[in-house]
C-alpha cells in the first residue's frame, strides 16, 4: 500500500555546502582525470573566458562541495563526457543544488552515487552532517512508492556469473561473523574496499533482469552492513548515507522484506540518536509497506522499536501495545527463522529490548524478569548480544540497588567484550559505569569501576 505521507520526490544524497563532492571526485578518478589535468583542459577550453584554474581549485571543488560559476559546470561534464563516452550531467557531478540537485534519480545514477559513496569512504572521505528533516524521510517515501525499477537488464563488457553474486553474499556473511567478534570499526573498511573494487564493477557489467535483481540485493546487503559498522563505530552520516544507499539498491532488487529490513536499521539508528518520532514514523512505514508478507522476525523488532521510542516519550499507553505485539510475534519464532539480515532475531532479544522499555517506564519488577530471561537465554546468541543483555540486567538492578549482583553482571558484561573494538559496546559499558557511580564508595563497586574504566581508556572509541 503506497505511504499516506506526501512529499516531493528527493533524492537521499545530494551533498550539502561543506560537504565532501564524492561524485565528483569519483567520476574524476573513473575517467583518469587529475586534479592537474582537469584545471589544464578547463583553461584551455576556456581560454575565452579567462579562466585560470590550477590543482588547488579542483580540490576546493571536491574538499567544500563549492561550485564554480557557469559555464565551468558544464565544461567539466563535457570534459568527463568525452573521457567516459557517457552522458555526464551537472547533477550527475554534484555540481547543482535545490530542487535540480534532488530530483528522483535513474537507476544508474543511484548506482553512480552508491559507488560514490563506498569508494570516497574507503579513501576517507565520509560525509560529517546527518541528513534531518523531511530529507530524512523521503528515501523511505521512494522506496515505498512507485515507480518501480520495472527492468534493470544491462549491457556491459563483461557478464555477471551467478557466481559473482554467491561470492558477495558469502563475503557478507564472513563480515557478520567478524563484526560480531571484534565490533565493526575494523570491519568496514574492508567492506568499503569490496564495494569499491568488486561490486561497483559488477554493477556496471552486463545481466539479465533476474540476475541483476539479484546482483542488487547482494550489493544492498553488503552496503546496509557497511552502514552497520559505520553506525557501530559513530560515524552517523556515514552510516545513515549507507542505509539510504542500501535502500535504493533494495528498491532495484525488489526485494520488499529486505527493503524493511534496511527501515528497521534506520530506526535503531534513530532510536540511538533519540529522535523517537523518526522512530515510530520508520517502523510504521516498513509494516505498511511490507503488509501481511512480512516476515515475524521483523515484526517483531519493528514493534519493539516503536515501543522502545514510545517509551523515552514516556507515553505508556502507547508503548506497550508495541511491546505485547513483539512479544507474541517472537514466541512464534522458529529456531531457524529466515535470512541471515535478521539472524540477529535470538531467543531472548525481545526480552531485553522489553525490559529496557519497562526500565523507562519506571515498571522496574517487570523489567527485571524479562531482563533475567534475556540473560538465562544469553549462550545461545553470540558474544556481542551477551554483553548487551548482562548489560541491560545490570542496569535494572542498579537501579532497585543490588549492588552485589549489578558488579557481577557487569564483571561478565566485560569480559565478553574484551577485544571489541565498537562504539555501542563502549556505550553500553560506559551506561553501567554511570549507573554505579553514585556508589564508588563502596570496595565492590570500586574494583568494577577502575577495571571499567581502563578498559573504556584501552579503546579509547
Amino acid at each position: 500500500m503506497a505511504a499516506t505521507l506526501r512529499l516531493g520526490s528527493v533524492a537521499p544524497y545530494a551533498a550539502d555546502v561543506g560537504e565532501p563532492n564524492l561524485l565528483l571526485e569519483a567520476l574524476l578518478n573513473r575517467a583518469g582525470l587529475s586534479h592537474a589535468g582537469l584545471a589544464k583542459q578547463l583553461n584551455l577550453r576556456g581560454a575565452h573566458l579567462g579562466l585560470r584554474y590550477d590543482h588547488a581549485s579542483v580540490a576546493r571543488w571536491i574538499r567544500d562541495h563549492a561550485i564554480p560559476r557557469d559555464p565551468v559546470p558544464e565544461m567539466i561534464c563535457d570534459i568527463v563526457s568525452e573521457r567516459l563516452r557517457l552522458v555526464i550531467t551537472p547533477s550527475d557531478a554534484g555540481m547543482m543544488r535545490g530542487e535540480a540537485a534532488d530530483r528522483h534519480l535513474p537507476l544508474t545514477g543511484a548506482v553512480d552515487r552508491a559507488a560514490a559513496l563506498w569508494q570516497g569512504d574507503a579513501r576517507g572521505r565520509t560525509p560529517s552532517t546527518l541528513i534531518a528533516g523531511a530529507k530524512a524521510v523521503a528515501p523511505i517515501w521512494e522506496w515505498e512508492n512507485p515507480p518501480d525499477d520495472e527492468h534493470i537488464a544491462r549491457l556491459g563488457e563483461r557478464r555477471v556469473d551467478p557466481a559473482d553474486v554467491t561470492m558477495l553474499r558469502r563475503a557478507r556473511a564472513h563480515y557478520q561473523q567478524m563484526y560480531r567478534r571484534v565490533g565493526g570499526i575494523p570491519v568496514r573498511p574492508r567492506i568499503a574496499t569490496l564495494l569499491t573494487e568488486h561490486a561497483t564493477p559488477l554493477l556496471r557489467a552486463s545481466y539479465d533482469n533476474q540476475l541483476g535483481r539479484d546482483l542488487y540485493r547482494a550489493v544492498g546487503g553488503l552496503a546496509a552492513f557497511a552502514g552497520v559498522c559505520a553506525y557501530d563505530a559513530d560515524q552517523q552520516p556515514l552510516a545513515q548515507r549507507y542505509f539510504f544507499t542500501a535502500l535504493r539498491l533494495a528498491k532495484a532488487s525488489a526485494d520488499r522484506q529486505f527493503g524493511a529490513y534496511i527501515v528497521a536499521l534506520l530506526a535503531n539508528q534513530a532510536l540511538y540518536l533519540d529522535q523517537r518520532r523518526l522512530v515510530v514514523q520508520y517502523a510504521e512505514s516498513a509494516l505498511r509497506a511490507t503488509g501481511h508478507g512480512i516476515s515475524p522476525a521483523l515484526t517483531t523488532d519493528l514493534h519493539a522499536l516503536a515501543g522502545k521510542a514510545y517509551a523515552r516519550m514516556g507515553d505508556a499507553r502507547a508503548c506497550r501495545p508495541h511491546l505485547h505485539t513483539s512479544e507474541l510475534v517472537a514466541a512464534k519464532l522458529s529456531e531457524h527463522h529466515g535470512r541471515d539480515e535478521t539472524s540477529y532475531i535470538q531467543p531472548g532479544l525481545v526480552e531485553i529490548q522489553v525490559a529496557e522499555a519497562l526500565r523507562r517506564l519506571g515498571d522496574l519488577s517487570a523489567a527485571q524478569g524479562y531482563a533475567e530471561e534475556s540473560v538465562r537465554t544469553a549462550t545461545s546468541t553470540h558474544l556481542r548480544g551477551q554483553v548487551h543483555r548482562y548489560a541491560g540486567l545490570a542496569l535494572v538492578l542498579a537501579v532497585r540497588g543490588d549492588l552485589d549482583r549489578t558488579v557481577h553482571l557487569a564483571d561478565q558484561m566485560l569480559d565478553r567484550a574484551e577485544g571489541m573494538e565498537s562504539g555501542r559496546i563502549h556505550d553500553r559499558i560506559n551506561q553501567v559505569v554511570q549507573a554505579l557511580h553514585p556508589h564508588a564508595g563502596e570496595p565492590i563497586v570500586a574494583a568494577f569501576l577502575e577495571r571499567a574504566n581502563e578498559h573504556l581508556k584501552l579503546k579509547g572509541i
